[in-house]
């Protein structure tokens, strides 16, 4: 890969920095430059050389580049035997650091934001700084709770219920991303942002399996009131893949047998959304949302299904087709082969596997609860990874958090 920003072009934006801010505020200028042009996308990371950035931000303690000298220095057949942890005392190397811990972090964030991870984006993510929280809700109030205030007289308060729910402990994933002397002396660039890209691929991948094994229900986590309850039954009275859950009484959010031929299924799937009442109103649960994930077998039917500006349809009196408008217009539908391959691995057989849709509100239902996002953080120098493995510089790519179910009322399982 043939670099677009190379070191007569560094230099040449280091020399106008430093006539401008002096010689150490030239290099602060032109590493701010750099970032904000990376991370505003101005700039990819496949622009630069991981050489002739070595080259020409790294300097002396005095301001001054001394880039080239010290990629020379990496050569082990110098004949003065510097080593690399003697180098980097040497000169300052955190410009050169700096850019290039941009440039991963932009890699691994291309890697772990693909768009096959289909259900990371349509779970809601909320923040917390607590390890699995304790979450109080406030009871809603019904019709039945609206009383009819005589002239005079005064309004009544809205009093809180004991509402609340329990978030399981969430987990750390991470892994380190290595640049060593090799990558930098014969330019290995690519290799560079590869194996970043696939940090990023990998934890994402970490991520949306565990919201997958959520969505069908074979991570079943949701605990309400301090009970804990599956996450699908289809009769009230039973869950979905295993037996021992407690069961959320009245609640069938899973159909069988429906599979996704035409607008009828989907009609099924909403008859059970109109049953489902909300437990502290006793009124219906209101589904504003209307997003459905189907398998990647059941790609075209979808298309066809949702996508259809008219149907013909034939009622069970008539003798003759009526011509309507899709009532399914206001529908988004998703393909999810990670989806497909997680109930495989829950023990679902390829040929009903691929049956499987779901449909609903998928961020209520749903969400991750992250105490910190994918982060990439440079490691402070280290002259044993650098004797021992030759480590120029090294990036720590993690986040934190765990997949949880939020209200299994607002999703419909349905099967072939």
């Amino acid at each position: 890969m043939r670099a677009t920003i190379n070191y007569r072009e560094l230099q040449s934006m280091y020399r106008a920095a430093r006539k401008q801010h002096g010689k150490l505020g030239g290099s602060r200028q032109m590493v701010r430059f750099l970032s904000e042009s990376i991370s505003g996308k101005k700039m990819a990371p496949s622009d630069f050389s991981i050489k002739d950035l070595a080259e020409a931000l790294i300097f002396d303690h005095n301001g001054e580049p001394v880039g080239r000298e010290w990629v020379h220095d990496l050569n082990p057949l110098r004949a003065d035997g510097v080593s690399l942890a003697e180098a980097a005392n040497a000169v300052d190397i955190s410009a050169f650091s700096n850019i290039t811990q941009q440039i991963v972090s932009a890699q691994v964030m291309e890697g772990y934001e693909q768009a096959a991870f289909v259900i990371s984006g349509l779970v809601r993510t909320i923040p917390t700084r607590l390890d699995g929280e304790k979450i109080p809700g406030m009871g809603k109030l019904g019709a039945s709770d609206i009383e009819k205030i005589q002239p005079g007289m005064p309004y009544p308060t809205a009093g809180v219920g004991e509402d609340w729910q329990q978030t399981p402990s969430t987990t750390k994933s991470g892994v380190i991303v290595p640049v060593t002397k090799e990558a930098v002396f014969f330019d290995q660039t690519n290799q560079v942002l590869d194996r970043a890209r696939g940090v990023g691929e990998a934890l994402g991948l970490d991520k949306e399996k565990r919201l997958c094994d959520l969505v069908i229900g074979q991570t079943r986590n949701y605990n309400w009131r301090g009970v804990a309850y599956g996450t699908y039954s289809t009769d009230g009275t039973s869950t979905a893949h295993v037996t021992g859950d407690t069961v959320l009484a009245g609640v069938i959010n899973k159909l069988a047998s429906n599979e996704l031929v035409d607008w009828t299924d989907v009609d099924a799937a909403e008859q059970l959304f109109a049953a489902i009442l909300d437990p502290s109103t006793g009124e219906p649960v209101i589904i504003s949302a209307k997003q459905v994930v189907v398998m990647p077998a059941y790609t075209h039917a979808a298309r066809r299904v949702f996508n259809a500006t008219e149907i013909r349809y034939t009622a069970t009196s008539a003798a003759t087709q009526t011509i309507m408008s899709n009532p399914l217009s206001g529908y988004t539908w998703y393909e999810s082969v990670h989806a497909y391959r997680r109930l495989i691995a829950a023990s679902v057989s390829a040929s009903d596997a691929k049956k499987y849709w779901f449909v609903g509100d998928f961020a209520k239902a749903f969400a991750y609860m992250e105490n910190w996002p994918i982060t990439v953080v440079q490691a402070d120098s280290n002259s044993e990874a650098n004797f021992n493995r030759d480590i120029v510089a090294q990036f720590k790519a993690s986040e934190r958090g765990v997949a949880a179910v939020m209200n299994p009322r607002y999703v419909v399982m349905c099967t072939g």
